[in-house]
Formats: structure tokens, sequence, C-alpha cells
């Protein structure tokens, strides 16, 4: 048990200290499940340790959603209370920190028709998109981390009592975030400094064009002219370092929204909104879905797609090899924190605009020009593999290996 709390304290530090980075005199913003309440104190109690001027806790309990997503009127998840959007909104905008603690069941909204979700979730997006932007733009430091709640870690562990199923997701939790280590600080400075080399190398190519293969995928990706690769930590327009996930193994950029086609099939299940969406097929021409399919939450996967006209473009591609921790874990994490740090994958929808030159200040015409996704959504799925191979197409086009059987083909030393 004192292990435990050690090592708890060394999770609350690290998310602070690495993750969002916390500065004297600045607020913070903590997104916590109720179930973790323990870890959301100790955050709160180290972050004004290290001078925080207002710690902002906005709690949230799943079974009470769950109730309100089954039962409400549909009238009443189609309207996100403009208050709470226009305090989130106030504190981003006086520079605000945040830190959500991630860890849902994933089973959760199996019972509720897809289409609430798909109108809760659309009314979310819409009323906090200025406060997304603040977060999608680098304006403030952001970070999310994992919490075992009960009903995940039995996801994960089935076999195990829930007790015991907790304890093993705690474990798997400070091994994949280095909190086991002696120095996790120092861990995650070495771990920044390796990310950095991949995304220097690909920034440096500039590639036009990706190609990928795997069982069930045969898909091209053209790279917006002036794309920018990123991974591991990055810098607020201010300058402040910080890591927008922990655990974090990916580098990523933006494919050109025009510039998609062939098909590409998932290799993890993709929760989104409570539901799970497994085995799913997407075909793209000329950057948009056309055709889909799926073993498992169809009907989920048809409304996140109709979502908004940019929900059936991406807005992210992202490069992890198959050896990362959390692949070699060997356990599905039915979370898309952990599992798309465990595989290469895509993101639906909304493109960060910091993955591309002067994206930030671009009006959203200038960003269709240049091919710059919009979305009220950004959904990753996770389609990575030890079977995947990428090409990496030149600006004279010349192809070259950039993953083979999973892992990269280069070495960046």
């Amino acid at each position: 048990m004192k292990n435990h709390q050690q090592n708890l304290e060394k999770y609350a530090d690290l998310a602070l200290t690495k993750g969002v980075n916390l500065q004297k005199g600045q607020g913070l913003i903590v997104n916590a499940p109720i179930e973790a309440s323990d870890l959301a104190r100790v955050i709160v109690a180290k972050a004004y340790g290290k001078g925080a001027k207002n710690v902002h806790v906005e709690w949230n309990d799943e079974l009470v959603s769950y109730m309100k997503m089954k039962n409400a009127p549909l009238d009443v998840l189609k309207n996100f209370p403009k208050w709470k959007a226009e305090g989130l909104e106030e504190m981003v905008q006086e520079g605000y920190s945040l830190l959500t603690i991630y860890g849902p069941d994933p089973d959760l909204m199996n019972d509720v028709d897809s289409e609430r979700i798909a109108e809760a979730n659309k009314a979310s997006a819409q009323a906090l998109s200025n406060y997304r932007d603040y977060v999608m733009n680098d304006k403030v430091s952001w970070s999310i981390i994992a919490f075992p709640q009960a009903a995940w870690a039995k996801k994960v562990f089935p076999n195990l009592p829930e007790k015991m199923a907790v304890n093993r997701m705690w474990n798997q939790i400070f091994k994949i975030s280095r909190v086991d280590q002696e120095d996790p600080l120092e861990a995650w400075n070495q771990h920044n400094e390796n990310l950095r080399h991949a995304r220097e190398f690909l920034n440096k190519k500039q590639y036009r064009k990706l190609h990928y293969k795997a069982p069930g995928t045969d898909l091209t990706i053209d790279l917006p002219e002036g794309h920018i690769w990123h991974g591991g930590s990055t810098k607020t327009n201010k300058g402040v370092e910080f890591n927008p996930n922990i655990p974090t193994e990916e580098v990523f950029t933006m494919p050109h929204k025009y510039g998609v086609n062939g098909k590409v099939t998932s290799t993890k299940p993709l929760n989104y909104g409570g539901s799970l969406i497994e085995n799913f097929t997407l075909t793209f021409e000329e950057g948009k879905v056309v055709d889909y399919s799926a073993e498992a939450g169809e009907d989920t996967l048809k409304h996140l797609l109709e979502t908004d006209e940019g929900a059936k473009r991406l807005g992210e591609v992202a490069l992890v090899p198959h050896e990362s921790p959390i692949s070699q874990s060997g356990h599905i994490f039915f979370n898309t924190l952990y599992d798309e740090n465990a595989s290469c994958h895509l993101a639906l929808g909304k493109a960060y605009p910091t993955n591309i030159e002067g994206g930030s200040d671009m009006s959203k015409e200038q960003m269709d020009k240049q091919g710059v996704n919009d979305s009220l959504i950004h959904v990753d799925f996770m389609m990575g593999s030890a079977d995947l191979q990428i090409q990496g197409e030149t600006e004279n086009g010349h192809t070259e290996p950039l993953f083979i059987d999973g892992t990269w083909a280069i070495d960046f030393e």
C-alpha cells in the first residue's frame, strides 16, 4: 500500500511537471471521474504546492451520465449548457492549463441508442468549439492521464476479481507511464529526446505521400506542403513545454484532406462515446469515406461519420512502432489513450492546425485550400500491426521503406 501511494504521488507529479508543466500563478482545470477522487486530491494539493492560483475540478459520474443519456428527452441531449461552455472558455482565455483523468467503462453505453449518443456528442462539440480551439492550437498546455476505473480494469482483465484487476491495471499504468522507474522525470526527458529524433527526420524528409499495406489495408495518403510532424513534448504559443498525452509513443502529422485513397482496416476496437466499434473497414476516394462496414458497432460508426462533412475525412496520421511498451504488454486496453500508443493510427475529423506551417493563423478558407481538415470531431482509430508496411514517397518520386513489419525501417541516430 505504501509503495502504491508513493507511485500515486510520483504519477501526480509527472502529470503536473511533464504533462501540463504547471507554472507558478497559473490556473488549472482538472477533469476527473468521481472514482478518481484520491488521485485528483493529490493532484490538487501538488498543484497548489507548485503555486497554482486556482484549481477547478470538473467532476463527472459515468452512471449519472448514462442515466441521462438513456432517459432524458432528445432535445435535452441536443443542448449543451451554455453557462458551462462559457465558464470553461473563460478559464482557458485566462491561461488555465487543462488536465484530464481518463478511464471510462468501454461498455457503458452499449444499450443506448447510438443516435442519442451522436446527438449529445455533436452538441458538446459545437458548444465547446472555441474552448477546443485553445487546446488544438496549443494556446494552453494540456495533458491526459489514465485512471483504472473498475469496469475498465475488468474489461481488460476479465478473469480477475475486481480488486485484483484494478491493482493489475495500476501496475500497467505505472509501468507504461514510466512512473515505476527510479527517476520518472528523467526517463521522460530521454523518451522525449528519442521522439524528437524521429520527428526531426520526418520533417527534414517532407514525404509527399505515404503508402500503407497490411491485411485488409491498401491506402495512400498525400501529405500537404509544409506539413509538420510532432511527437512527445510540444510547446504552447508562449513557449511552455508540455506533454499532451501520458503515455505517448507517437509521431504525427496531418494528411491532405483531399488526398486519401484506398481501404483501411482497424486492428483494435474503438471506444466511441461508451460504445465499441470493432473490426471495421473504411474505403476512401479523394479523401472522403465512400464506404464502410463493421462487425460490431456499425450504427455507432455511421453516426460518427455523419457528424458533419469533415467527419468523413482524416485529420491525423500517426506512426507508432509495434514494439512500443503498450503493444508489448500484450493487452488490448479498449481505451484510445492507451491503444493509440500501441499502434499506428489515423484520426477521422479535425486536424491539428499546428501540424502545418502557419496553421494556427489560417482562416477556414485558407485551411481548406491547403488541405487541412475541419470537423466537430477528432477520433483516433488503430490500424497498425506487426504486418504493416509503409513506404514514403519523396518530392522527386523516389519511394523508400519507412516501416517494415510494423516498426521503423530507419535508424535515427
